[in-house]
């Protein structure tokens, strides 16, 4: 998952550095006033996000699938914690009616 994150990370800073070339050499337009800043960050965002959707899809396959097996492994580690209460609570039941049994 870090990988991918990276990868993501590498294409925006990527996108950032052309589209900030691109911005003060005049190929692309400004931005009015002090948003300038701004404009050059969500157009290499906008410009990075199907780039990456496209580039990183075997990554994203990879990562999705680790993500999958841990969370799979947590519902298992807790359904058999689970069932190892229910076990406990069923024996403290039981040797509660027999102990109650016994005084009776």
């Amino acid at each position: 998952m870090l990988r991918y994150t990276l990868m993501r990370l590498g294409i925006f800073a990527g996108c950032l550095v052309v589209v900030w070339g691109l911005v003060y050499s005049g190929v692309a337009p400004r931005a009015l006033g002090d948003s300038n800043g701004m404009w050059i960050v969500l157009l290499a965002l906008v410009i990075s996000a199907p780039i990456s959707f496209v580039v990183l899809r075997g990554a994203r396959d990879r990562a999705s699938e680790g993500i999958v097996r841990k969370v799979d492994q947590v519902k298992a580690n807790f359904e058999a914690n689970r069932s190892q209460e229910d076990r406990a609570d069923d024996a403290a039941r039981a040797q509660g009616q027999t102990a109650q049994g016994q005084t009776s």
